[in-house]
Formats: C-alpha cells, structure tokens, sequence
C-alpha cells in the first residue's frame, strides 16, 4: 500500500506541475500581482503623507506636547484672571510693570496666583506664562 500511495502521490504531483507549466496566464498573473503590491505601498505612503500633512493625524510625542501647552495656557489664562480680580489688582500691575524681567514671575509667585484654586503647588511654567498674558493683558487695556 505504501508502495501504492506514493506512486499516486507522485502521479498527482507530476500532473499538478504539468498544469501549472501549460498555464498560460502565469505571467500575466504574475505581473498584476507585483503590480498590486506596489499599488497597495504606494497607495499607503500616499495616505499616511495626506493624513499627516492635512489630514490632522499626529505622533503620540506630537500630541502630549500639544496637551501640554493648552494645559499651560489655560492654567495661565485662569492666572491672569485671578491676578485681575484681585482688590489691588492695580497696585499690584505698577509694581510688576517696575520690576526686572527677571523678578516678575517671582512676584506673581509670591501672590500665589499662578496656584490653581485648591492646589498647594503651583505647574511647571505657569508663572512665566502667566507674566506674559498680563503684559498682553496690560498692552491691550483690559
């Protein structure tokens, strides 16, 4: 049987192989085939380079910055409007207005606006940012 099932095995193999050598559209084939490979790449770097470039899509690193900075710019919109509200608001913009560049985030420091309400400590470069608001703030006259 052994003997048998291998003759057979091997007929169907040399048949198989017959088949596929009289097939005549093994080149044709062959060429819609690369022709489709390089379609789908080329079609996948045109999609990735519309989606980055127009279509808004960002890295991980791209987006935490983005994060990042609107976290910054809100906790500095809501410390110039806490330096604002304050009852000597206006004593307090002469003496940031007389102070160096460099004391002036000290200020807004010690008055404890760059604090977000609730919090002991204040973010990372919120007073910075907050002393840039109020001299646009202070520029425009509101």
């Amino acid at each position: 049987m052994s003997m048998l099932g291998s003759a057979q095995t091997a007929s169907r193999a040399a048949r198989t192989l017959a088949f596929c050598k009289e097939w005549p559209m093994e080149t044709q084939t062959d060429a819609k085939v690369t022709y489709g490979i390089w379609g789908l790449v080329l079609g996948a770097g045109i999609a990735i380079t519309i989606g980055f470039a127009w279509g808004g899509w960002t890295t991980s690193s791209t987006t935490q910055k983005m994060s990042e900075e609107a976290v910054l710019a809100s906790r500095a919109a809501i410390c110039v409007a806490q330096f604002m509200n304050a009852p000597d608001h206006k004593a307090k913009i002469k003496e940031l207005q007389g102070a160096e560049s460099y004391q002036r985030s000290e200020l807004i420091e010690k008055g404890g606006w760059d604090r977000m309400p609730g919090e002991e400590k204040a973010g990372w470069g919120v007073a910075g940012a907050c002393v840039a608001g109020l001299e646009v703030a202070i520029k425009t006259g509101a």
